[in-house]
């Protein structure tokens, strides 16, 4: 059974501006605890124009994951040290200082 982009689309409008997600995490807000490499996919899918903020998802190691496209890895990276998320020690986000963890969730799962 596939994921409901729309649902994890949901998820990531959630995170504040500053923190970060990972994609297991997501999958796992969804009920798809070992799916993260399809919130991956769902991300990618997303319009150029789109409004959700596909930069504050990241890798379980707190790195941007590379992209098939040159200069997609910098533009996320600018976007979150924009929002003053800090890149450390070999290009990792500190996750315990700058993970979301929600307390509660609004799911929009019309579909």
């Amino acid at each position: 059974m596939p994921i409901n982009l729309e649902l994890v689309y949901s998820i990531v409008n959630q995170i504040p501006e500053g923190s970060v997600s990972t994609y297991g995490q997501i999958a796992a807000l969804i009920g798809f605890p070992s799916h993260a490499r399809q919130v991956g996919y769902a991300l990618a899918a997303l319009e150029n124009n789109s409004r959700v903020p596909w930069h504050r998802v990241i890798n379980a190691k707190g790195k941007i994951s590379p992209r098939g496209l040159d200069g997609c890895d910098d533009y996320q990276r600018l976007l979150l040290e924009e929002e003053g998320v800090i890149f450390g020690k070999n290009d990792c986000i500190s996750l315990k200082q700058f993970q979301w963890h929600p307390d509660s969730l609004e799911l929009c799962n019309d579909k």
